[in-house]
């Protein structure tokens, strides 16, 4: 029996170590175990090597007592601008030998992790923002061609055979003021896409580190070369129309090209953009995140130009630029990974519309681009490529894009199409209409000639989850797609519309799912730097609505419960999810803020005023169509409801934190608010005032009734609106996160079955039963006859909704993070139902990989659970699982890591449970996945 491995050591929350934007990283390390691996074996200590890749400096190593993993304090002097190690750790533990008696063992040393630091301090920037000499044409019609064209900026260098030896290295630090791509010798520095991302520019611009020392050739002429295109900065961006220049109107870039030895104190050499560069216009005529490019393929003259004298290239273009002033944002290294094409689709099928135009279909609504592979085109022919997530009639579905036009043309040079995508622009589409590729009597192009390239925030996949129902595994999968298409730069709505916005209530509802599907900490963290930045600049500490903030004309600012509690319920979930205080301490002001000033209050009882307008239970499937917000439930109940979730949340936080005044504060300031709650919508005997699923949904998953026997009458309530309800979902973004665990927290997990495996609209397996792969915005985005739904605000991929994957994770699949562990202790509580027999669930989090396998053969239970190294579970059967008392649940045995298999029996109850129908009403057939 032996010590687990250890993984590579990673650093702070960052994608890979590389270009860091910390002097002091805390380190993570992950345990893989075998089957010789001792059980319950915890971590007593660790040594952790530093290599400092630099011959001045001595390799040091540090032993430390300690039985933390992840999130360990730097132990070396901290590092400085350009500074490289390699780190590598092995550890010490105990676990159990053959007679079961302690065993210490130590691991082997982990494979060496290689940490580098970026530009940590102004001082070490010495290039300049610059743009084309001449301010570009500019109007505020809604004309691409008139936006700032996308511009290439080009430099021609030399390096000395003394600038370079066997042990240099070369780095491009890079950022624009737009959406870049980098090339140097007509080779790309980075497959990165839609760099350097979207931030809250006023406050914060992302800068990418490229690692280029393959690109550059010695005693040779170089030529780099920068395409920046107008993206998020200077593009229309918005709903109705939204509007341009949110940011600047000029697109510039800062480049910083360096060429270091490893030696401590030595001076790199610099290439940095200034005056001396030449810019001109981009074959790419206009690009548009909305609508799109159009690229003008005789116009290019490629990316490796030769030396042509300086009249020659002022004749072919090129012109001299400007210095920009330095914007007001800090310059940062994000911890998110960059958005990349991740995967690539191919298409499953091309076919004639009703009218007649040529359709590529994907099989998979995805978010990214398509690549035409090799097509031959006449000279000056355009072809259009636009897209849609769905058809209708017989003919692409456009009119949920609203005014987004979604279109790329390329302008052929009669040439053939060869691998050609466009570079700055990204849709929502499962279908592509292709215009100009053919002529009209010409058999339809094969299928293999289309590539969907798939786009997102590179995060790593962490958890997993199947079962024994298609259907449901099906939803996992719609969900897991929706995650992956509005995850590009920042959490979105949507990826396909004039929208494609930070909307703050979705995440605030898809987090703990986020968490779960990759690991997001990263990208949300880097996310809520831009959330707090733009709250704290206000008096009232209230947040937009979307981060970064754009001018959204009818929304104006205004507090709104459920959207602004994501300033403390979306940093609380981090820290969940990775144990990491540091979250909660960097966001405590900003959440105190939220509170104390934010909200506002009634002046006699401290809840929400009663005449403040709210976005209440949003998109509750009972809403006018045209009046998302105008659902059943009153929406000051549940701001009111969340309210007192969240500041028993800041009270959690505050304890976590240590801090004890404060904690003492808001603790007793939620139970005050918990009996006002009471006060104003629970009647004496346990009736609330909003009798609706969310309503009763949600006071039972906040803990605001008063008594078991106030619990007893909402469960009764809850059933029977669910039954009368024939099983459909009646709630809309408050409620659905928490309608199926409050039925199974009063003991009725079947009824909560029974609606997610309901099949008609609303539903969630509906979209699924009409072919949809990822997540509706509304419950009904495609109406049964397959018309889309007649409302303006319609989308075919939202993840709101499939946060119910935190219900599929926690009680179907079985596993969950206990309270304030990070996934330290895991809590172990399936609960089998419906027409499910069998799961198997994995989580590869801090601590390593988790994983849960069960199966119900009759009343025969059977388990097997994998835990890994220096974690423990609390395990509690079905059978031993009764119903929650006013919250608390029933503690399970503890075991410590290892594979350990169980069984019990255990009946579910009754199934399928019956609709309440009324006697005048014919009881409709039953359609259960």
């Amino acid at each position: 029996m032996s010590s687990p491995q250890v993984s590579k050591v990673g650093f702070e929350h960052h994608h890979d170590g590389f270009g860091l934007g910390y002097n002091r990283p805390r380190l993570c390390w992950r345990f893989t175990t075998s089957e010789d691996t001792l059980p319950a074996w915890k971590q007593t200590g660790y040594e952790i090597e530093v290599e400092w890749l630099s011959p001045s400096r001595p390799t040091k190593s540090f032993s430390v007592e300690s039985d933390e993993s992840t999130l360990v304090p730097w132990p070396a002097e901290p590092l400085s601008s350009r500074s490289r190690a390699a780190v590598r750790v092995r550890v010490q533990g105990r676990g159990n030998g053959e007679t079961g008696s302690p065993r210490e063992t130590s691991s082997e040393w982990s494979p060496p992790s290689i940490v580098e630091a970026g530009l940590l301090e102004r001082d070490d920037w010495a290039a300049s923002f610059i743009a084309h000499e001449s301010e570009p044409s500019r109007s505020d019609r809604d004309d691409d061609e008139l936006a700032p064209h996308p511009l290439r900026f080009r430099k021609k260098f030399k390096i000395d055979n003394s600038v370079t030896s066997s042990g240099s290295r070369a780095r491009l630090y890079i950022t624009s003021l737009g959406v870049l791509k980098a090339y140097i010798n007509g080779r790309r520095t980075s497959d990165e896409e839609m760099a350097p991302g979207w931030t809250s520019y006023r406050h914060r611009l992302n800068y990418r580190v490229h690692d280029v020392t393959d690109l550059l050739k010695t005693d040779a002429t170089n030529v780099i070369v920068v395409e920046v295109a107008q993206g998020w900065y200077a593009g229309w961006l918005g709903f109705d129309g939204g509007t341009r220049f949110n940011y600047g109107k000029d697109i510039g870039v800062l480049a910083q090209l360096e060429i270091s030895a490893d030696q401590e104190g030595s001076q790199p050499w610099r290439l940095c953009t200034d005056t001396t560069w030449a810019v001109k216009r981009s074959p790419i005529r206009s690009s548009s995140i909305y609508n799109g490019e159009v690229y003008d393929a005789p116009e290019d003259d490629g990316l490796e130009w030769s030396q042509p004298a300086q009249e020659r290239d002022e004749q072919r273009g090129w012109s001299a630029t400007r210095k920009l002033p330095w914007p007001g944002g800090e310059l940062v290294a994000p911890d998110a990974a960059p958005v990349r094409v991740v995967q690539v689709v191919d298409a499953v099928s091309v076919f004639k519309s009703t009218g007649g135009k040529t359709i590529v279909d994907f099989g998979q609504n995805l978010v990214g681009k398509v690549r035409v592979q090799e097509i031959n085109v006449p000279k000056d022919r355009e072809v259009t490529l636009k897209h849609a997530e769905v058809m209708e009639n017989g003919e692409l579905g456009t009119r949920p894009l609203r005014l987004a036009k979604a279109t790329d043309t390329v302008i052929s040079a009669g040439e053939p199409l060869l691998q050609w995508s466009p570079e700055f622009t990204f849709h929502g589409f499962r279908y592509a209409q292709v215009d100009g590729l053919t002529d009209s009597d010409s058999p339809l192009p094969a299928k293999e000639n289309f590539k969907a390239l798939v786009m997102h925030t590179d995060m790593r996949p962490r958890g997993d989850f199947t079962c024994s129902n298609e259907m449901v595994n099906q939803l996992y999968r719609n969900i897991r797609w929706s995650m992956k298409g509005n995850f590009l730069s920042i959490p979105t709505d949507c990826p396909q519309r004039d929208e494609r916005l930070g909307w703050t209530g979705d995440i605030q509802i898809f987090a703990p799912t986020a968490n779960f599907l990759y690991d997001s900490t990263g990208m949300l963290k880097d996310w809520l730097q831009d959330l707090k930045a733009e709250q704290m600049e206000e008096e009232d500490f209230v947040p937009p609505f979307i981060v970064p903030s754009i001018p959204t004309p009818g929304w104006s600012h205004m507090p709104a419960a459920v959207w602004d509690d994501v300033l403390i319920l979306t940093p609380y979930a981090l820290y969940k999810s990775s144990g990491d205080r540091a979250i909660l301490e960097r966001h405590f002001e900003s959440m105190r803020g939220w509170l104390e000033h934010g909200i506002r209050r009634d002046a006699v009882d401290g809840l929400w005023d009663r005449g403040h307008w709210q976005l209440g239970d949003w998109l509750d499937p009972k809403a006018p169509t045209d009046d998302p917000a105008g659902g059943v439930t009153d929406d000051v109940l549940v701001a009111d409801a969340y309210l007192v979730r969240v500041t028993t949340a800041f009270a959690d936080a505050c304890k976590v934190l240590g801090k004890a005044d404060e904690h003492a504060k808001y603790a007793q300031q939620a139970t005050q608010l918990r009996h006002a709650f009471q006060h104003k919508y629970i009647t004496s005997a346990g009736n609330l005032m909003s009798n609706t699923q969310t309503g009763i949904a949600l006071a039972l998953r906040f803990g605001l009734y008063r008594t078991e026997r106030e619990r007893e009458t909402a469960r009764a309530r809850l059933e029977k609106l669910v039954r009368r309800a024939g099983f459909n979902i009646a709630t809309g973004f408050a409620g659905t996160p928490a309608i199926l665990g409050a039925l199974a927290s009063v003991g009725r997990t079947q009824l909560a079955y029974r609606m997610l495996l309901e099949k008609t609209c609303p539903s969630w397996l509906y979209p699924v039963a009409m072919g949809a792969t990822t997540v509706w915005e509304r419950w009904d985005s495609m109406l049964p006859d397959g018309s889309i739904n007649p409302g303006s605000m319609t989308s075919f991929n939202h993840y709101a909704l499939g946060a119910v994957a935190e219900w599929l994770h926690g009680t179907v699949g079985g596993i969950s993070t206990a309270p304030n562990s990070g996934w330290r202790r895991i809590r172990v509580r399936p609960v089998p139902g419906g027409t499910i027999t069998s799961a198997a669930i994995s989580f590869d989090g801090p601590y390593g990989l988790v994983s849960c396998e069960w199966r119900l053969d009759g009343v025969k239970f059977s388990m097997k659970l994998i835990v890994p190294p220096n974690s423990s579970a609390e395990v509690t059967l079905p059978s031993e699982q009764g119903r929650q008392t006013m919250g608390a649940t029933t503690p399970g045995r503890v075991v410590g890591s290892g594979t350990h298999n169980f069984t019990c029996g255990f009946d579910p109850g009754e199934w399928p449970p019956e609709a309440i129908i009324a006697p005048h009403r014919e009881a409709p057939t039953k359609d259960i996945a």
